[in-house]
């Protein structure tokens, strides 16, 4: 739905709400919002592509993304039906650690049926889809190529509405005047950019305290299409990294039978540009199947990189005085480092808890205090774990020391060399790879079972594969070069666990 630039007004009812960004995060807060409010306004700084398009806003867009099962769970429970509205857009299903290879860091895991069901798919791919359903909602309007420049306070500690301009070619600064759009509720969800301290600190309130921990973690991502002829009973591959070996390599299926690849960097090194480069250090990783993987399939675009990663943490649940009918969401209030790959799971977890405290509160008047202590406390598991995953992923951070952080760094090491052998070791393992929450100080019973019954046998040498064994490795077809555009995968002979382009098998 377009939206005319003088036709913006407050109505009756729960009335009008604005939210500030077109990410995940702004996109569920306006699912929320519009079971809520008469109407919602999507304001985005840039323009808005139809259907799968790139949008200029999403810095980590061209990195390699998964929906993980917390993740598309909650983005099912606010758009029903979507994750078959992805699947047909071409998302891929992937089963963890059935469908994918994966070395943990004490060795390759057994593949077996974990419940893990991810879904995997470029984000431009994702955002598009949830942004499409969006648009089919008569409540919801975007207003693209405007950027907010203010709050506009109201009476008694509120805010009601924003100041916006729109982009205006023959400007001198390239923007038009700023208007006035008044709403009764606004919600920043801008990302790692937001400007709300200094919109606070302009009407006279406190600027928030930050906490920030800054990582050494690089990155270096390209697309494929898989070599001519290729056969695998896999469709994905994971190489965690370790203690000593800070590096990982992921390649998993996206839309279209390509392969989104992703090395990612603990030590601080700089990220390869070029693809010789990137085929080099793939063969720098604990195993080098990734790299001979890589080296017979065609690159469908340039090598992207990211450096500079760090996790921010603006405390604005610790300000006393707030304006009401004003909140802050997604990585514009706490944004971890993408390396653990919790973005989207936060976007969507966030907009499941302004859906429930609207719905519980019965209003948006009166609610903010409420909400910013429920999104602090709902952040603060993913904040602890990311913190302590700086030490492990070799960050340049010193890991924790005492009793408690030795035997902890034990225990982990005993699971990782336990989930070489038992499956539900590996089970256990990957759900802490995977989960937003930091592990209990306690093992669980059932996880002191998985290691108590883990044989202590050596771990394999080699992938649990039959297609890509070092022992049963078959030549690959040296590839022809593809139209782009053109679905180029592979042939499975284990279909149900493996797909590159053909339908149905988420740092």
């Amino acid at each position: 739905m377009s939206l005319d630039a003088t036709a913006i007004d407050r109505a009756g009812g729960h009335g009008h709400a604005v939210v500030i960004g077109s990410g995940l995060a702004g996109l569920t807060a306006a699912r929320t919002l519009a079971d809520f409010m008469d109407r919602v306004t999507v304001i985005e700084r840039d323009r808005l592509p139809r259907g799968s398009g790139r949008r200029r806003g999403v810095p980590q867009a061209r990195h390699t993304h998964t929906l993980m099962p917390t993740a598309h769970q909650g983005l099912e429970q606010l758009f029903p039906g979507i994750v078959a509205d992805l699947t047909r857009a071409g998302a891929v299903p992937v089963r963890i650690p059935e469908d994918v290879l994966v070395l943990g860091p004490a060795g390759w895991l057994p593949r077996q049926d974990c419940g893990l069901l991810a879904l995997s798919a470029g984000r431009d791919l994702i955002d598009g889809v949830v942004r499409d359903r969006l648009r089919a909602d008569p409540k919801v309007t975007f207003l693209s190529e405007h950027e907010v420049v203010a709050l506009e306070p109201g009476r008694r500690d509120t805010v009601v509405g924003v100041w916006a301009r729109g982009r205006d070619r023959r400007a001198s600064d390239g923007f038009g005047p700023r208007r006035l759009i008044e709403a009764d509720f606004v919600v920043d969800a801008s990302g790692r950019g937001s400007c709300a301290p200094r919109w606070l600190a302009e009407l006279g309130y406190q600027t928030p305290r930050e906490s920030v921990a800054r990582t050494r973690t690089t990155y270096a991502s390209t697309v494929f299409a898989p070599p001519i002829g290729h056969v695998a009973d896999w469709s994905g591959l994971l190489l965690m990294g370790s203690a000593d070996h800070p590096r990982q390599g992921i390649l998993q299926p996206i839309e279209g039978g390509r392969w989104s690849v992703t090395l990612s960097f603990g030590d601080g090194r700089r990220p390869p540009t070029d693809h010789e480069g990137l085929l080099a250090a793939a063969g720098e990783l604990r195993h080098p199947l990734l790299r001979e993987v890589i080296e017979a399939a065609t690159p469908l675009g340039p090598v992207y990189t990211c450096a500079g990663t760090e996790n921010r943490w603006r405390h604005y649940e610790k300000l006393r005085r707030w304006p009401d009918q004003f909140v802050v969401v997604g990585d514009a209030f706490v944004a971890v480092d993408p390396a653990h790959g919790h973005g989207m799971t936060l976007a969507v977890q966030g907009a499941l808890v302004l859906d429930h405290l609207l719905a519980g509160h019965g209003t948006a008047v009166g609610i903010s205090y409420r909400l910013r202590q429920a999104l602090a406390q709902h952040l603060a598991p993913a904040w602890r774990s990311s913190l302590r995953n700086l030490g492990v992923a070799g960050t340049g951070q010193d890991l924790p020391d005492g009793p408690a952080a030795r035997l902890g760094r034990r225990y982990a090491a005993r699971l990782a060399a336990a989930a070489t052998t038992d499956p539900h070791a590996a089970t256990l393992l990957l759900e802490r790879f995977q989960a937003v929450n930091p592990p209990p100080a306690l093992p669980r019973p059932r996880e002191l079972r998985a290691l108590l019954r883990a044989p202590r046998r050596p771990a394999a040498a080699t992938p649990p594969s039959t297609t890509h064994a070092d022992t049963r490795r078959r030549r690959l077809a040296t590839p022809a070069t593809p139209a782009f555009g053109v679905s180029i995968g592979s042939a499975s002979p284990r279909a149900a666990s493996s797909s590159v382009h053909w339908s149905g098998t988420g740092r």
